[in-house]
């Protein structure tokens, strides 16, 4: 048998903390939504893509290069970025350039590589 000592002895719930937070807390909908966002950031190539765009804008071409894919491959992940609002791209000319929609798509990838390796990138994953 196991120590369960993560968990209530018996059933004596607190209504004081539970009602603190369900007064706190998002909609069944909100959470459904954040939900289907880390689905979308379930995707490496769609990870990388991001973490890329967070160090400079790059055109569909840079992208794909950087990613050994086709144009074609790199563009089909940027329309589900684009459609999640996590990235948007502004017209040059012939060209389409690419960044990241706001402050906040770098911050959940800055605060996901902090969390993993405690310094981003320069240290990698063992």
């Amino acid at each position: 048998m196991t120590d369960d000592t993560d968990s209530c002895s018996g059933h004596s719930p607190h209504p004081e903390d539970i009602a603190a937070v369900k007064s706190t807390m998002c909609s069944k909908r909100t959470m459904e939504e954040i939900a289907e966002t880390f689905k979308i950031l379930g995707e490496p190539v769609r990870i990388t893509i991001l973490h890329a765009l967070s160090i400079r804008e790059l055109c569909v071409c840079d992208l794909a290069e950087i990613l050994d894919m086709s144009h074609s491959a790199v563009s089909h992940q940027l329309r589900i970025l684009r459609a999640a609002r996590m990235v948007r791209f502004e017209k040059q000319g012939r060209k389409a350039l690419y960044r990241l929609d706001d402050s906040h798509v770098e911050t959940i990838i800055q605060t996901a590589l902090a969390h993993l390796t405690n310094e981003g990138c320069g240290q990698e994953i063992k």
